[in-house]
């Protein structure tokens, strides 16, 4: 957005200093309105004064110059010599004398020879000056101003080159920041002064918009559609005061009709776009008839012309304006060339209209096209000041185009009630808390608030705790709580001018034991070869995956519902890379299709991690089932839990008989296998490949219970333990864990510690039977062990291992 300081000083009464354009850009933009640039205008023509060509003659060595006489005020005239074929004694110009800088074109006057002839200065064009310049030859002055000012004079405020101009980045949450009613509200507020904004425009009745239900919905989903009917309109070149406003704001003037809506679009911040309703009636041959206006998706294929000229092939993401259900606008972002205003146009349609935000940023992207007016549409527009704007519009058309309105026709949103907020005098305090004044810490004053407020253009009531707020249209979308207000009142009295104050008393931080868990389990994946990895948590459709409302890229619309596979991705892409191996983990979330958040810790081990291959001969030597399982087992370890294995068939990304569900205090909480061949062929991967994915929630809840997180310290034993093996033959469908379990149990309180050791399967076993041996570690804390208590824990296991199991000693 592009602020001329001059037209701001008419909006806004306050002493002149305060509008000094670096002191007021620093304040703009501590208050969130980032000053990207100033432009001097008046730099543009510093050092070019008005100078009246007394003679002209040829050049005595060029046919394409000419010796000029210029009186510019001084005692004797200056001899220039000019190339422009417009030259001619009695024509007043703009001269840059010796010593000036002309930045539009970086040049510094000097005294020159041109061919054997002295030249003291340069004639300009409007060009040289910064100006738009649709001649070729240099700026007559005569044709350009009403009247000319005497020679010596400088030629800069004849020409509007008199102005700084402030170039703001405007957020998103901000669109009253695009209008000059709005920024002039903000001023007013950071310099404690009011606002002179021009009187409202009388307002013009307007009578049922007709038309089919389909637009009604359409017009209803952005909130209000008029269109206002004027006659007797002339088109002309617009006067000078408003070209000025309309370059300095880097829009171009075109004519009366086109300049006045930019006007008005620039004052008010709501576009306005005028049809030739004489062209409109063209296309149904006869008069032009509100009715058959209407607005809808734009059909496949359908064509329309631009005002820009270009073709354009519409498709079903542009909204688009109708007249008899042919598209004539963009809506909200451009019109259509057909309809346009020409030079000879006598009757208009001017549209005022609110359209959805979403709608014409839609239409905008669909057809790769920014406008001024897109712009502000898609930011969203208040529609309580979309009529007032119209009628605006329609006042200068009047006065300076000589319309005459014919009639308004209008349908809108039913209007919803305004309900005022509270902001209470302690909820302010408590937040922002004491001012410094003259070094003194005190409450800020309530006048000062009210009138913050009231300079933004919200209207304050008093109550008993604090005041009532009823919020301008133009802030509605950014002040819808009292946080928001009082945000205000800080952001403009200013963040600087409130006291600092730690918190009392001040307490030291930390992590909580869940976080710091994950924490270290997140250490201890990384210690047995795992590397973390992070990806996005949008990928593309599929079956059961939440989408988004409005995603920026279709190919990533959806919130993913697992982790596993952008892992096996990478596994492919790292051993495609030339990697021997790729382990990785990652914890994130993942989403269901309830929109219910998860966070999990997936892994996957591909391929082998090795620092050498001389043991194996340089040969690959890929872990095996129980290896992988034991590189998660032993990161698991770091947090002391007991992790059980049961066997699962049913994952169908797992190989049926190397997968298992993993039971945390006996509960499931994820699984671990080897991938399923064809899942590893479909990925390109390599046999050895093993997935594991855990939910995060009862792991950390698991391994912070204060009988596990807490260190429980206990003496070094001073006796020693008894170890003896017990080897036994079972049903090989029977699990390790089982046997262990009754074994820990069943050998209290003298057994120490127990674990396999040994798996075998042989022909000599029989049929359906296996061994396993496991270790057995005995021990007394008080005293040293005989054989005859050692033999009667070992006999009382036997015991219940060939109760419950049927378990046989092997010979």
């Amino acid at each position: 957005m592009r602020v001329s300081l001059q037209w701001l000083k008419e909006l806004v009464t306050c002493e002149p200093d305060d509008l000094q354009p670096q002191l007021l850009a620093e304040r703009l933009s501590v208050a969130g309105f980032e000053v990207e640039e100033i432009h001097d205008l008046a730099a543009q023509a510093s050092g070019v004064v008005v100078g009246l060509v007394a003679d002209r003659r040829p050049h005595p060595d060029a046919t394409k110059l000419s010796v000029c006489r210029v009186d510019v005020g001084s005692a004797e005239p200056l001899q220039i010599v000019c190339g422009a074929a417009n030259v001619r004694a009695g024509i007043h110009v703009p001269v840059a004398l010796v010593g000036t800088t002309l930045p539009a074109v970086d040049l510094t006057i000097k005294p020159a020879e041109l061919r054997g002839v002295a030249s003291s200065g340069m004639i300009c064009s409007l060009r040289e000056l910064g100006l738009p310049d649709a001649s070729d030859g240099i700026a007559v002055l005569d044709d350009l101003l009403a009247s000319v000012p005497l020679p010596g004079q400088p030629v800069g405020p004849h020409l509007g080159l008199d102005d700084q101009v402030l170039e703001l980045a405007i957020t998103a949450n901000r669109p009253d920041g695009l209008s000059m009613q709005g920024i002039a509200r903000e001023v007013a507020a950071l310099l404690e002064a009011s606002t002179s904004l021009p009187p409202a425009a009388p307002a013009i009745e307007a009578a049922p918009l007709a038309i089919d239900a389909a637009s009604r919905l359409a017009i209803e989903a952005g909130g209000l559609f008029s269109v206002t009917a004027l006659k007797g309109v002339r088109v002309a070149p617009s006067p000078q005061w408003l070209q000025q406003r309309l370059e300095r704001a880097g829009i171009r003037p075109i004519n009366t009709v086109v300049d006045i809506t930019n006007l008005v679009m620039l004052e008010t911040g709501q576009p306005l776009h005028a049809f030739d309703s004489d062209r409109l009636a063209h296309k149904t041959a006869g008069q032009a008839e509100p009715a058959a206006l209407g607005l809808r998706q734009a059909r496949s294929g359908e064509s329309f012309t631009s005002l820009d000229g270009e073709s354009r092939t519409l498709d079903e993401e542009a909204l688009v304006v109708t007249y008899a259900d042919q598209a004539i606008a963009l809506a909200g972002v451009i019109g259509g060339l057909e309809e346009a205003v020409q030079n000879d146009t006598t009757s208009l349609w001017l549209e005022a209209a609110v359209f959805a935000p979403q709608a014409v940023r839609r239409s905008a992207r669909s057809q790769g096209l920014r406008t001024e007016a897109s712009l502000r549409f898609e930011k969203g527009l208040p529609r309580e000041a979309t009529l007032a704007a119209a009628d605006r519009a329609v006042q200068l058309l009047i006065e300076l185009a000589g319309a005459e309105l014919e009639g308004r026709w209008l349908h809108q949103r039913p209007q919803e009630p305004v309900q005022p907020l509270r902001l209470r005098r302690e909820a302010l305090h408590n937040l922002l808390g004491p001012v410094v004044v003259d070094g003194e810490e005190e409450d800020l004053e309530e006048g000062r608030i009210a009138a913050t407020l009231t300079a933004l253009g919200c209207v304050l009531k008093d109550s008993d705790d604090g005041w009532s707020v009823v919020v301008p249209p133009s802030r509605r979308m950014d002040l819808q709580r009292e946080v928001d207000l009082i945000e205000e009142v800080a952001r403009l009295v200013g963040y600087d001018q409130f006291a600092c104050h730690l918190p009392d008393p001040l307490l030291p931080g930390g992590l909580e034991p869940a976080q710091l868990a994950e924490r270290r389990l997140r250490r201890a994946l990384c210690a047995a070869g795992l590397q973390e990895t992070c990806s996005l948590s949008l990928v593309p459709q599929a079956a059961g995956r939440l989408p988004l409302a409005n995603p920026l890229l279709a190919d990533y619309g959806h919130l993913r519902d697992n982790l596993h596979e952008e892992l096996l991705q990478a596994a492919r892409r790292n051993l495609q890379a030339s990697q021997n191996g790729f382990w990785a983990f990652e914890i994130g979330q993942v989403f269901d299709a309830d929109g219910v958040e998860r966070q999990q810790l997936v892994g996957v081990l591909a391929g082998e991690r090795r620092a050498e291959r001389w043991t194996s001969s340089g040969k690959p030597q890929p872990p095996g089932y129980f290896q992988a399982r034991g590189v998660l087992q032993a990161a698991l370890q770091t947090l002391k839990l007991p992790v059980d294995d049961r066997p699962l068939t049913d994952q169908p990304l797992l190989h049926p008989g190397r997968a298992a569900t993993l039971l945390v205090e006996g509960r499931p909480a994820g699984w671990f296998g080897q991938l399923h061949p064809e899942q590893a062929d479909q990925h390109d991967l390599p046999e050895a490949t093993y997935l594991f994915t855990l939910a995060l929630e009862p792991l950390l809840c698991a391994a912070t219970r204060r009988n596990r997180w807490q260190p429980a310290f206990a003496p070094f034993a001073t006796v020693p333990a008894s170890e003896r093996d017990l080897a036994l033959v079972v049903p090989q469908a029977t699990r390790a864990a089982d046997l262990l379990s009754t074994i820990r149990k069943a050998g209290k309180p003298l057994l120490e510690q127990a674990e396999l050791v040994d798996r075998y399967e042989g022909t000599q076993l029989g049929d359906g039977q296996c061994s396993q041996a496991f270790r057995l570690r005995y021990r007394d804390p008080k005293r040293t062990l005989t054989d005859d208590q050692v033999d009667g824990a070992q006999a009382k296991i036997r015991a219940a291992l060939e109760k419950q199991f049927g378990a046989q000693l092997r010979s």
